[in-house]
């Protein structure tokens, strides 16, 4: 009998041990290795593939040009030398994206008007597919992949909570009852491993849910693919954990049309949101720069800008910063002369062309 009861409770407690996980399924994201927050300055593996940009007022990076050999994609090169797949097509019109074909010259996309924000941390711009990571010494940008219009990113101020190792994945109830509409069977938790579309790391973050994480696929990053997280190369994520801290800030906005000064010079930037440049579209970016030109303007007196170097930034938009115009400096005693000009009746020529 006594035997009887031992056995008994045997059973329910390895019932109840093997039933945790599940009964906390719903909580979790995701789970794996903790990260060490020290890292051997001498392992080649946890360097950045990109570089580390000075930023010059609010300007960072510079253009540069590559020839494609026989075998090369927009995609191969994207993850070969961690670039966007969007960002190079957009860099790149009329160049087939997928033969480029032998010795074809095209535009590494790597200058940049930063989004304006405080520069600290990550900064996520759903709009360019990007990911900023502001340093001491100047920035990093990657491309990354975001939430699809259905399952959009959240736009939010986080930080990270954790970065992990060989992530395993806990798919929440609303992603395993998509793929069970489409007749398609999803478990409750993924392990680590080729099929895992968390791919190799992850940085856990403290908006519910989502996540900076490597994939398991070639393709998508940056597109709008996920179901709200954020996805970059497995090269580029297993060095990037080593970078970031518990507790950095990820500030994730919406900015299509970027406007800064390098010196006295204005620069923009204009980012349309597919590889197609619809006439919806077209006319929402328009919209989208009057108002930022009108708020830079309020903000920078003293601006001249051209319009027709805008209208060639809104007709592209290809996310290659251009200049559109110059701050213009005058000296105290031509002020003064022109101020006088002007109440004794001259015409004074507006000196600013408004966009």
């Amino acid at each position: 009998m006594h035997r009887k009861q031992l056995t008994g409770f045997l059973v329910f407690w390895l019932a109840l041990m093997l039933a945790t996980p599940l009964m906390a399924e719903p909580e979790q994201q995701a789970t794996g290795k903790k990260l060490s927050a020290e890292q051997p300055e001498e392992d080649a593996a946890s360097k950045p593939r990109v570089p580390t940009f000075e930023i010059e007022g609010d300007l960072a990076g510079e253009l540069s040009v590559i020839s494609t050999r026989y075998e090369d994609t927009f995609a191969a090169i994207g993850n070969r030398d961690s670039l966007g797949y969007l960002e190079l097509v957009k860099a790149n019109p009329g160049v087939d994206p997928w033969l480029p074909g032998e010795g074809t010259r095209i535009t590494v996309p790597r200058h940049y008007v930063l989004p304006d924000v405080k520069r600290e941390g990550i900064v996520i711009n759903l709009a360019e597919y990007r990911l900023y990571y502001f340093t001491g010494d100047g920035v990093q940008v990657y491309p990354v992949g975001v939430g699809t219009e259905d399952n959009p990113s959240p736009l939010t101020d986080a930080e990270v909570t954790m970065p992990l190792e060989s992530p395993a994945w806990y798919p929440p109830a609303s992603i395993r009852a998509e793929y069970e509409a489409s007749g398609d069977y999803l478990p409750r938790m993924i392990p680590p491993g080729p099929n895992n579309p968390l791919g190799s790391h992850a940085l856990m973050l403290s908006e519910k849910g989502y996540l900076i994480h490597g994939t398991n696929k070639l393709f998508g990053v940056g597109m709008q693919v996920s179901h709200g997280c954020f996805r970059m190369y497995n090269e580029d994520i297993s060095r990037f954990v080593y970078q970031v801290s518990k507790g950095t800030p990820v500030r994730v906005i919406r900015e299509p049309v970027k406007i800064g000064l390098k010196g006295n010079e204005v620069w923009m930037e204009v980012h349309r949101p597919e590889e197609e440049y619809t006439e919806q579209d077209r006319a929402k970016l328009w919209r989208a720069v009057s108002s930022a030109v009108e708020e830079f303007r309020n903000e920078m007196p003293g601006v001249e800008v051209q319009r027709m170097a805008i209208e060639l930034a809104v007709d592209q938009a290809d996310g290659l910063p251009r200049m559109i115009g110059e701050r213009v400096t005058r000296v105290a005693n031509e002020s003064a002369e022109s101020q006088q000009k002007t109440s004794d009746g001259d015409d004074g020529r507006e000196q600013r062309l408004w966009f």
